[in-house]
């Protein structure tokens, strides 16, 4: 069998790695695997074919920011893929974020629907696909998707533009998602399901598949590195942090919590760090895993206040390196999370999340590690989860 699978990013980031392990399971069953990617590229076991250019993608920007269009700019680099995909003749396609700067949607899903002989597994990373700009729409309380997108109140966010022009994408993304007769959709949570069965794509089949996670690298580790402040580590990570992510809610809680506890950010880029309370240590983004695990073992708590998780793969992350969460009751997070494991409080109250966080730590509850860990072994091992896509495939195949 050969797989081509399509996504913003290869071996990089949360969706770069999960394609690369769906592709990995794949050459271990003796298979094909292929990855198109617009930008940002680790080293991959699959065979990479780069999409686009800086300049394609600079060329998309614009058109994003001053037309409001996004992914409806890359036609030349859409049809070189397209060209691409004619040489591999794959047996599958897999999707993965189509938005990105990389992608022509209308050229590259003309292709699919002419080409319904191949079947097609889109992942749904976000809400982008069934909304007229946004990514996410819960902390707005936006409820245009269901209807008719028009007057976006989130044209300032990813992807960011000047100018409104979500009624015309709506009607373009419904135009030409929809009618698909070989698609099925998978979503890594229950919640993301639930709203897709709301929007313009719940004609389609919808599976679950969580997210995985590589317990082999994310794993309690036998020797906990010293903590020289001796202060009790809450540690948040995000690869990108902004106003969804909870960042400002970061920095209420250093407010709330005792001296005796040090909040650490793993992502903070250069402009943050200014704005951040000398009660905030703050470190860049890191693609070094090894890096990170040792962050999670050191970590007392893990906070998770995003208010708006299709999955939360940093929160499982943290649970398979043994370590408890907080976060908040909203989108994903409490499917991740049970009362073993952590606790999750109503979103935006930093009280009871500076409650949550000092309960945790306070029990110092060993098993807490064995639970998070058992629960990561049940629901997140990469292994279970990545084979459920591959039989997936096969079963579309058949």
């Amino acid at each position: 069998m050969k797989l081509l699978q399509i996504n913003v990013t290869a071996n990089s980031g949360s969706t770069g790695r999960i394609a690369e392990s769906i592709g990995n399971i794949f050459l271990r069953n003796e298979h094909e695997s292929y990855i198109a990617f617009g930008q940002n590229a680790q080293d991959s076991q699959s065979e990479l074919i780069k999409i686009g250019s800086k300049l394609d993608n600079y060329i998309h920007g614009l058109k994003t920011r001053f037309f409001d269009r996004h992914g409806f700019a890359s036609k030349k680099a859409t049809k070189y893929l397209i060209g691409e995909i004619n040489k591999i003749q794959p047996d599958a396609i897999g999707l993965h974020n189509l938005h990105g700067y990389y992608l022509h949607l209308e050229v590259l899903f003309n292709y699919l629907k002419n080409n319904q002989h191949i079947p097609v597994v889109w992942t749904l990373h976000d809400c982008w696909p069934f909304t007229g700009h946004c990514i996410h729409f819960s902390d707005e309380g936006c409820e245009k998707w269901k209807t008719h997108c028009e007057n976006c109140p989130l044209t300032h966010t990813y992807p960011k533009s000047f100018f409104d022009n979500s009624h015309k994408n709506f009607e373009d993304k419904r135009r030409i998602f929809t009618g698909h007769s070989n698609l099925i959709i998978v979503t890594p949570s229950r919640w993301l399901k639930k709203l897709v069965n709301k929007s313009f794509l719940k004609n389609y089949k919808i599976k679950v598949i969580q997210n995985g996670v590589d317990l082999k690298q994310f794993r309690i580790l036998n020797k906990r590195e010293a903590n020289d402040s001796n202060k009790k580590i809450v540690l948040g990570v995000a690869s990108v942090w902004e106003e969804r992510k909870g960042l400002n809610d970061f920095i209420k809680l250093s407010k709330e919590l005792p001296v005796e506890y040090q909040i650490v950010l793993i992502g903070i880029n250069k402009s943050q760090k200014k704005n951040l309370p000398q009660t905030i240590k703050a470190i860049s983004r890191t693609e070094d895993i090894s890096e990170l695990v040792k962050w999670y073992n050191q970590a007392d708590v893990f906070v998770n206040p995003s208010k708006e998780e299709t999955f939360g793969m940093v929160t499982a992350e943290a649970m398979a390196c043994g370590t408890p969460v907080a976060g908040y009751n909203a989108t994903a997070t409490s499917e991740l999370v049970s009362n073993s494991t952590g606790k999750v409080v109503k979103p935006g109250d930093i009280d009871k999340l500076a409650e949550a966080v000092i309960s945790i730590t306070d029990k110092e509850d060993k098993k807490y590690k064995i639970n998070c860990r058992d629960r990561a072994e049940t629901l997140f091992d990469q292994e279970d989860r990545f084979t459920d896509y591959y039989n997936l495939y096969q079963k579309v195949l058949n």
